[in-house]
């Protein structure tokens, strides 16, 4: 499963974010550290769902399917908050940067209403530059990838150079365990015009490496909370393709409502129904969110920042494989059951190895639902394609 890293500087909303995207429970609180452990949880991307397309009700089995609307897994990790010199051990540093190995991407959580400095405290609304947040969390990355490779780079650098290997391929290997591919290297050191002999990058060489090479391996989006507190001009300052704004409490208070049987929502929604009647409190607080965050922002943001991730960010396709090309079901007879997220650019035997090995080794050929057509092995899936693979 694609992981997704929850990040940011302690008490701007991180475990929040994480609690209204995985509707986990996760210990919450107005001060810095309040997380220690990593919490993970399984969070949602939002994609059609085709079910609608065909008139079918269908029967999810590794997903949720609301009103055509397919809510597909993702992992997420909230890690301890990050204060500058974390790459030094400073803070909980050490443990935040390890806890990140495995994450594709990373949403950064950031108090765009500058009321917390950098430290976490809080302070007056616009009083801290969000500006400082965005910047420090990629510099502390880059300083961490850099001493990873610091701490026995001459030595491989030389052995490179003597044995005329491609440097490449000597720090897929190193960096295998931050899941780092060899491609994404290759970019790195392409993208920092690095010289062909690693023998002679130096220092600011490896941090410009470090860089390009998080850029690739560790992208981010920012998710700017706290939107609702924040002066609209200071939103538009920073708001971009891949900087959202965001309202953390907001979706979790809607969520909660949701539970309790208060409104009808599903995460993503620009708006919301009310179902019962509401006491004085709960009025004015869903008043607040339509006033100050779905009349602001079209929504909360939690899920935009999430489908961006995973949708652009890391170019993930949806796709649908069925066992029964006409009844778009399983052996079992439910209808649509599965839907896996792959690389864009995969082809039909990825999703067959992806589904199952046998399925891909024994692959002899698959159909495109929507065309009727039979496609090889080679044929590249597209988003909200419904395949049927045959096999031995």
């Amino acid at each position: 499963m694609v992981q997704i890293g929850i990040v940011g500087k302690p008490n701007v909303g991180k475990t929040t974010f994480f609690n209204a995207a995985t509707n986990a429970h996760a210990e919450v609180a107005d001060y810095p550290f309040t997380t220690i452990d990593a919490n993970k949880g399984v969070m949602y991307a939002r994609t059609k769902c085709p079910c609608k397309e065909f008139g079918l009700e269908c029967n999810p089995k590794n997903s949720r399917c609301l009103d055509g609307i397919r809510y597909v897994p993702i992992e997420a990790i909230d890690v301890a908050g990050l204060v500058p010199k974390a790459h030094e051990g400073r803070g909980l540093g050490n443990k935040f940067l390890d806890d990140l190995r495995q994450a594709s991407c990373l949403i950064h959580i950031v108090d765009v209403s500058g009321s917390t400095d950098e430290e976490g405290r809080a302070c007056g609304i616009g009083q801290h530059d969000p500006a400082n947040d965005i910047k420090f969390l990629e510099e502390e990355i880059d300083y961490w990838i850099k001493g990873l490779l610091e701490r026995d780079w001459r030595r491989l650098a030389t052995k490179c150079k003597l044995e005329g290997k491609k440097i490449e391929k000597m720090l897929a290997e190193k960096l295998a365990g931050l899941g780092i591919k060899e491609e994404e290297i290759k970019l790195a050191i392409k993208k920092a015009s690095l010289p062909e002999d690693p023998t002679l990058w130096k220092e600011n060489e490896l941090l410009k490496f470090a860089s390009f090479v998080r850029k690739e391996a560790k992208p981010i989006l920012i998710a700017l909370n706290k939107a609702d507190k924040a002066p609209i001009e200071m939103v538009k300052k920073f708001e971009g393709e891949y900087a959202i704004p965001t309202s953390a409490m907001a979706e979790y208070a809607l969520i909660k409502a949701v539970e309790n049987g208060y409104i009808d929502y599903k995460p993503g929604d620009n708006n919301f129904k009310i179902l019962k009647e509401l006491d004085e409190r709960q009025k004015k607080g869903l008043e607040y969110i339509n006033k100050h965050v779905f009349e602001r922002f079209g929504s909360t943001g939690v899920q935009k920042c999430i489908d961006k991730a995973v949708f652009d960010l890391l170019k993930l396709i949806a796709v649908y494989p069925v066992e029964d090309e006409h009844k778009l079901c399983d052996k079992d007879g439910n209808v649509l059951p599965d839907v896996f997220l792959l690389p864009k650019g995969s082809t039909v035997i990825d999703l067959a190895y992806k589904v199952h090995t046998d399925l891909g080794e024994g692959f002899i050929k698959a159909v495109d639902v929507r065309t009727k057509k039979i496609v090889g092995a080679d044929h590249e899936l597209k988003n909200g394609d419904i395949i049927h693979i045959i096999a031995r």
